[in-house]
């Protein structure tokens, strides 16, 4: 069984981040999205993986290499344009060949992994396996239409007016007869070939499509609110470390990771949080489910709930929370302009002015 992980598109809603850096390669707890799918498919005992690259091919090479660090082979396969789902699967065809194979989207984050799925597959082996989630707003994902029974009849790409809250989570399992339905479907209103047309002809076709509706932890990570979710849900499960100095001034509180080479002074951390290495911690306050990158510099300042990419620093700020901050970047307070009131007044005037 082989592995086809999509990690093109532009990232649209993660801008500006996702202007100069891969959606795939965000850190969460300070590890790239995309390295936790790719140890949920080595975990599953698949070592043929296929990565679809696009604009930031060159960013997803540096990042992942031959896949050796993740006990994988990898290939890359480039796609010219993000042209869907369907499309990806079309243009891997000849790395794929006849083998059964597990389609993950790069940017998707999987709690739990992916093991007990693609054992299910190997046994059983339906001609797709589809996972389905229940969402509030199930418009921004493709919805799975079930029968009485509980059986797929039916898919939609983001569609106007809903079947169901149901959605599909970005793991799709194969057999080769998905090859002859991404040959058969058309492009979509969106210009993609879209991978739910895709299973809804092999249910038409009156192929064997299953899903599975799962309980557990899913998200696609492509906003931010979603990746603040995610990273707050992997922090829960740091393990404390103190590979950096911490001074006798700190407060350390929970669990707090402070990697090589980080050095906290005079500062409470409370945790959830990881300090990546090299990070300077001064005068300052950590808050919870908080993750800093490699080399940022957090001095006289505040900040809770956020991620903080490399080389960024925060000075002299009273409050920060809820952010994504991406590499190399500088806040600061701004410059405080004098205040004064000017004045044109007529005769006899009256003028409150609150102090």
């Amino acid at each position: 069984m082989r592995a086809l992980v999509l990690s093109g598109g532009s990232g649209t809603r993660l801008r500006p981040i996702t202007h100069t850096s891969a959606k795939q390669l965000v850190p969460v707890a300070n590890k790239p999205v995309l390295f936790y799918g790719l140890e949920a498919i080595a975990d599953a005992g698949i070592t043929e993986v296929g990565i679809v690259v696009g604009d930031t091919a060159e960013e997803i090479r540096e990042a992942v290499g031959d896949g050796s660090r993740f006990g994988l082979d990898v290939t890359y396969i480039p796609q010219e344009e993000p042209l869907g789902l369907a499309h990806a699967v079309l243009i891997a065809h000849e790395f794929l060949g006849e083998d059964d194979f597990v389609m993950y989207l790069g940017d998707n984050f999987v709690v739990g992994g992916i093991t007990p799925l693609v054992d299910s597959f190997r046994a059983e082996r339906p001609d797709a396996q589809v996972l389905l989630t229940k969402v509030p707003d199930p418009g921004r994902f493709g919805v799975a239409e079930l029968d009485a029974q509980g059986r797929l009849i039916g898919l939609e790409e983001k569609p106007r007016t809903p079947k169901s809250d149901l959605a599909l989570v970005g793991v799709y399992l194969f057999t080769p007869a998905v090859h002859e339905a991404v040959r058969a479907v058309r492009p979509s209103w969106r210009g993609e070939l879209e991978i739910t047309h895709a299973i809804q002809w092999l249910i038409d076709e009156g192929r064997d499509v299953r899903s599975t509706t799962v309980s557990g932890y899913w998200k696609d990570t492509g906003n931010v609110t979603d990746m603040l979710e995610v990273n707050r849900s992997v922090l829960e499960t740091v393990e404390p470390l103190r590979a950096g100095t911490v001074d006798a001034d700190s407060e350390i509180i929970g669990r707090v990771r402070v990697e090589e080479g980080a050095r906290v002074v005079r500062s409470r951390i409370v945790g959830p949080v990881v300090i990546g290495a090299g990070v300077v911690v001064e005068n300052a306050y950590i808050g919870p489910f908080t993750s800093l990158s490699e080399g940022c510099r957090i001095v006289d300042s505040e900040i809770e709930y956020s991620i903080v990419l490399r080389g960024s620093s925060v000075t002299g700020v009273r409050r920060v929370e809820a952010s994504l901050i991406g590499r190399d970047v500088e806040v600061t307070p701004a410059p405080r302009n004098p205040s004064a009131h000017r004045f044109v007044l007529g005769d006899h005037s009256k003028v409150q002015i609150s102090s």
